[in-house]
């Protein structure tokens, strides 16, 4: 509890909690580029023509690519 007597707001333990698979990849864009992003997970909507779009569209029907962009963001996050 605070000195107040609230207690304070649980954290939960998702790291990925009120992320939006958008907010992920823009980040991710902007961080590493789209180069980066077809290094380490080449998928065809990040080496041609990528756009937030076509990736998010990929992405929400591949989990296996969207795992990996996620847990590449849950490592940065931690760091």
């Amino acid at each position: 509890m605070s000195e107040t007597g609230e207690s304070q707001p649980v954290r939960p333990k998702d790291p990925l909690h009120g992320v939006t698979l958008e907010v992920l990849l823009t980040t991710l864009v902007e961080r590493h580029g789209w180069r980066e992003l077809a290094e380490r997970i080449p998928v065809r909507c990040f080496m041609f023509g990528p756009s937030i779009t076509s990736s998010l569209k990929f992405l929400r029907k591949t989990p296996w690519a969207r795992k990996k962009l996620e847990d590449w963001f849950v490592f940065e996050a931690r760091r």
